[in-house]
């Protein structure tokens, strides 16, 4: 994404603010510049720091319909923004770029902003209240929770929280898939460990040759759902001898109970990561609900149906085709590349109908709907899109961020399978490996849709190496040096309120201006961030952050006259109280957007 949103959605966005000054400049230049023109204007840090603190793009955009040469604006718009009291010097680059250096006096504000706002430093009205649905992790409930799940999981909660962060009302929702084949599969299994625990052992070959599908589900977590349905129902679900009763008899209980049993598992699973759904909706009510059936009539309705043989498909298997006349959807007027199939041969719903049913019923009460995805879930995007688009008439915007998959490893080795689950390894496991902010944490250090890996060697390292100690490390060097300055000072002397109306001027040194800089770029990350669907630039800007502060800190310890606390210069030491203070407020900020905690020492 090229730049941020056109006007200052944030009262402390710095470079939404000079944009505003530059745009006024530019028609001072150019009167008659049009409004679609002036809209395009961008603010942006330099490529080159040594070049400035801010740059804009003013000048090339307004030659074309200005009839002039960039560099003949460059130069006028140069003269209009060195009378600017905020500009410390301004020049041309380039064809016409103009960069501009701010008073250091801009930037001290910036720090008071932080400590008099706190948490709400950052935020913006951007989403404008809008009403955004964030669909994510809706794992089949028939297992613990796996690391395949854990990606989508972070990062559809760090989307959830970024997206707050930028003025949208959020609502995060979880979609149990309870009514498919699967959940047979389930069923089945759940109640082999029910005679299992009732003191009937079938051998799973035996067993699988009676189920349906075959005994899919051989993990012993499934261990616990068997004791439970033997404590609270007894002998009562099997036959006389303790074998398998006819299925009318016990399917629907144990599969209740089942589900019961492994959503609870999910949710304490999510609970131990921090994750917490508004909404959890279940498959099986939205088509007991009728708003399948619904969804498509009105798709009907509106001339978006017809009956037809779809082609097959090139080189694999398509789970809705069939080589036979289906109800299908013209999506392919709203972008899709085939139309989709809705209804099979016999009347019944494809597995698309289904979720066309239930995006239905999120896209009544949305504006925005977003649903988190495995990278395997490719060709589902295009047609979910169409049907959103034609169930709306263009009201709900639909989008989908996709999650590549993650290698576990520990000493250059794959991470081995969970005994508890059977076939994979549980985030549960993970967790309890290297802790929940890690796992957070080091999850969001590369955008969702490119492959990592996640090595648990490195996630423990308390080295520079790993992201999370190195940003943590900040947080706690800048509590430290607060509680050292509470014992110098009083406590009355560093709350924030007091450090805000510190004369911060003598803040002025290189490495004091960069973390200043570092601060005042959050607003415009939020925002950035929000608009591209990517909380890990969140997680990149803590760890830039934390690194600017570092450079301070040993700066200090190499020249005296910049350390934080120094006996002799009481005023000197509050401002740069006052910096410490408003980094440790900024660090927090982000982190809590990641939802990880900032630790206060590191032990």
């Amino acid at each position: 994404m090229a730049g941020i949103a056109p006007t200052a959605s944030s009262p402390d966005c710095l470079f939404a603010i000079m944009r505003e000054k530059v745009v006024t400049a530019l028609k001072a230049v150019l009167p008659d510049l049009p409004d679609d023109v002036a809209a395009r204007v961008e603010v942006t840090p330099p490529r080159d720091a040594a070049h400035g603190d801010m740059a804009t793009n003013a000048a090339l955009l307004a030659a074309k319909p200005a009839k002039r040469k960039p560099f003949e604006i460059a130069r006028e718009l140069v003269a209009e923004l060195a009378a600017l009291p905020e500009i410390a010097h301004v020049e041309m680059a380039g064809p016409g770029f103009v960069n501009m250096t701010l008073k250091p006096e801009l930037f001290h504000d910036v720090a008071r902003a932080v400590l008099k706002r706190g948490a709400a430093y950052g935020r913006s009205t951007l989403g404008a209240g809008r009403r955004a649905n964030v669909e994510y992790v809706s794992a089949n409930p028939t297992g613990p929770m796996h690391v395949g799940h854990c990606r989508g999981a972070v990062v559809g909660d760090a989307l959830a929280n970024l997206l707050e962060a930028a003025g949208f009302r959020v609502t995060r929702e979880y979609y149990v898939n309870d009514a498919g084949a699967q959940v047979i599969a389930l069923t089945w299994a759940a109640y082999w460990r029910y005679l299992q625990a009732i003191g009937t052992d079938i051998p799973a070959e035996e067993f699988g040759e009676l189920a349906p599908s075959g005994l899919q589900y051989q993990g012993e977590y499934l261990i616990a759902v068997g004791q439970a349905l033997a404590e609270k129902h007894g002998r009562s679900l099997a036959s006389a001898d303790g074998g398998v009763a006819p299925v009318e008899t016990w399917f629907e209980t144990v599969r209740a109970e089942a589900l019961e049993h492994m959503m609870g598992m999910i949710r304490d699973d999510l609970a131990a990561l921090g994750i917490h759904h508004e909404i959890f909706s279940s498959e099986a009510e939205v088509l007991k609900s009728g708003e399948v059936d619904a969804a498509i009539a009105s798709l009907e309705t509106r001339g978006l149906l017809y009956e037809g043989v779809l082609e097959p498909p090139k080189g694999k298997k398509l789970e809705d085709w069939e080589a036979r006349p289906q109800t299908l959807f013209r999506s392919t007027e709203f972008g899709d590349d085939q139309d989709r199939a809705l209804r099979k041969s016999d009347g019944s719903n494809t597995y698309f109908a289904n979720d066309v049913g239930y995006h239905a019923r999120k896209a009544s009460r949305s504006d925005l709907l977003i649903d988190v995805l495995g990278a395997d879930h490719g060709g589902y995007v295009s047609r979910m899109r169409a049907a959103v688009a034609a169930l709306t008439e263009g009201k709900t915007d639909f989008e989908v961020v996709m999650c590549q998959i993650v290698r576990v490893v520990k000493d250059g080795e794959p991470v081995r399978m969970s005994k508890r689950a059977g076939t994979f390894v549980t985030l549960r496991d993970l967790i309890d490996e290297v802790g929940r902010d890690a796992v957070r944490f080091t999850m969001l250090t590369r955008k969702a849709d490119a492959q990592m890996e996640f090595d648990l060697n490195a996630v423990v390292a308390q080295t520079r190496d790993n992201p999370v100690f190195y940003v943590n490390y900040a947080h706690a060097r800048c509590r430290s040096v607060l509680r050292l300055g509470e014992e110098t000072y009083g406590a009355a002397a560093v709350t924030d309120e007091a450090l805000a109306g510190q004369d911060l001027s003598i803040l002025t040194a290189d490495e004091e201006l960069a973390v200043l800089r570092r601060i005042a770029s959050l607003p415009r990350q939020v925002e950035a961030a929000a608009l591209a669907r990517e909380p890990h630039r969140i997680a990149t800007y803590c760890i830039d952050l934390a690194s600017d502060f570092h450079a301070l800190w040993n700066r200090g310890r190499e020249e005296t006259s910049l350390r934080f606390i120094q006996d002799d210069a009481p005023e000197a030491s509050k401002a740069r109280l006052a910096l410490v203070a408003a980094i440790a407020s900024t660090l927090r900020i982000g982190l809590g957007i990641l939802g990880v905690e900032a630790v206060e020492e590191l032990r």
